[in-house]
């Protein structure tokens, strides 16, 4: 019976490598065009005049997503990417604090009270510096952080809370419109 299985162990490895690799190379074709289909309407709708600032706007977007989708993992992980990407950007060191703390957090309700500042701090950089092309809209929620109230920037002028997530989504009213 161990010889069998010796002999047999190569065969299975063999197998669940070929598995783990992942289908077939026109699926994956078609997933990396699906991925590439859904980030298209961001990146071509928006463009900000700050090369370095556009390129974390797609990450700022997928924090508000996952935050609004109550997903903390997927926001530690635009986080991530927003820390990453901020470094580069003038007067960026408080995107990368608070960034980072959001990363740091497995706490959906902690995450968000920081990406109120983190949203404040990219709406300000984003008006020092101005739009290409498209519109962003500045939302509010008056509920947010104990009634005080808190900002973020949407793509389009739709309500969808992330402050509140499914709780409250259509929570707020835009304030304010970037061009």
């Amino acid at each position: 019976m161990t010889i069998l299985m010796k002999a047999m162990m190569p065969v299975l490895a063999a197998g669940l490598l070929a598995a783990c690799n992942g289908g077939s190379t026109e699926e994956k074709a078609v997933a990396k065009d699906s991925i590439a289909v859904n980030a298209a309407p961001v990146a071509t709708a928006v463009r900000l005049k700050d090369d370095r600032l556009n390129a974390i706007y797609p990450h700022y977007v997928a924090l508000t997503t996952a935050l609004t989708n109550g997903d903390a993992a997927a926001a530690r992980i635009a986080a991530n990417a927003i820390t990453a990407g901020a470094g580069e950007v003038a007067d960026g060191n408080t995107l990368v604090a608070a960034a980072g703390k959001i990363t740091a957090s497995a706490d959906l309700e902690e995450q968000r009270s920081v990406y109120a500042g983190l949203s404040d701090d990219f709406i300000a950089l984003i008006k020092k510096t101005g739009m290409e092309r498209g519109a962003l809209y500045v939302a509010v929620c008056p509920m947010a952080l104990n009634d005080k109230g808190a900002a973020w920037l949407s793509p389009d002028n739709d309500i969808r809370n992330p402050y509140f997530g499914e709780q409250m989504l259509t929570c707020g009213s835009v304030k304010e419109t970037i061009q």
